[in-house]
């Protein structure tokens, strides 16, 4: 019984979230956003509204139930990386690879993705509504249903996974 304590402890701190699960001050999101940037992995339920990962390096990085709305997430490499029911609203991901990221339950909507890359990402139950898919190539996103796709845009080279389309933005 105190070894299953001991461990479930170990485990917990591991995983602790660098933040509450509600918005947290300005002072406090600095010093998230900061332990992220310096190599922090796990987040979850972070506050990490509109932080700069432009160009990051954040492969195999989990931001389960975080907040991310407005962030720069341009031309960074989020390989593997766990978004699942986290809130990236407004978020610019422009040239973003998302390679096998799991956005179970996530928030993209109006997210800007302009040839950001999917192949193998879970978007089951993401809303990707008024988000922008121009370019981008989903082609090998796992999950997506041509409901989501109707809620979003793209252009003539969005890659698709076959028999699925897009509204033009």
């Amino acid at each position: 019984m105190l070894k299953q304590a001991v461990l479930t402890l170990a485990i917990a701190a591991i995983a602790l979230p660098c933040a509450a699960d509600t918005i947290t001050s300005p002072a406090q999101r600095e010093r998230t956003i900061a332990a992220v940037q310096q190599g922090q992995r796990v987040c979850r339920t972070c506050d990490l509204f509109q932080a700069d990962f432009s160009y990051a390096d954040f492969r195999g990085r989990d931001f389960t139930a975080s907040r991310l709305r407005q962030a720069d997430l341009q031309a960074a490499e989020l390989d593997r990386t766990v978004f699942s029911r986290a809130d990236l609203t407004i978020v610019n991901a422009f040239a973003a690879r998302f390679t096998g990221a799991n956005f179970a339950s996530a928030n993209l909507s109006q997210g800007n993705f302009v040839g950001a890359h999917f192949e193998g990402a879970v978007l089951t139950g993401a809303n990707l509504a008024g988000a922008i898919f121009a370019g981008a190539d989903l082609s090998g996103a796992r999950g997506l249903t041509q409901s989501q796709l109707s809620k979003a845009c793209g252009d003539e080279t969005t890659l698709l996974p076959p028999g699925m389309t897009i509204p033009a933005c």
